[in-house]
């Protein structure tokens, strides 16, 4: 996030102050937004900041909420499993075995892609702590 902020205040202050504005800092800052957005989103699932339905599921008996709640854990780890996990390491190999490259900063694009194995292991490992916690209260 310190990064992003930099590099933001960088691109304003060349735009502005400098008769040759910086080049690479709206790819750099976007490489940024990708990583925060991904990496975001796992530590808003393990926070639980996430959005759910949890007005809807108290509406049930208990019994039914721990139902819910198992499947929810099921559907998460096979979705961070199959598409953030195999899917992203897949794209990110792709992207390195085609060598891409970004075109300001020359930087392969499977390290921006990198944050989606990353963030898809992330969910796996707060699921699995999620269900953990969860069974050692019912």
């Amino acid at each position: 996030m310190i990064g992003l902020v930099l590099d933001v205040t960088w691109q304003v202050v060349t735009r502005f102050f400098t008769s040759n504005p910086s080049s690479f800092t709206e790819e750099l800052a976007r490489f940024f937004l990708i990583w925060i957005a991904f990496l975001g989103a796992a530590h808003a699932y393990r926070k639980g900041a996430h959005l759910g339905l949890d007005y809807f599921v108290n509406k049930f008996s208990d019994n039914v909420k721990n139902r819910i709640v198992s499947l929810v854990l099921i559907f998460v780890t096979v979705f961070s499993t199959c598409i953030l996990f195999v899917g992203g390491s897949c794209l990110a190999y792709l992207a390195w075995d085609l060598e891409q490259t970004s075109a300001s900063l020359g930087l392969s694009i499977s390290l921006v892609y990198l944050v989606i194995p990353m963030s898809g292991l992330l969910f796996v490992l707060f699921t699995a702590e999620f269900y953990k916690n969860y069974s050692n209260n019912i």
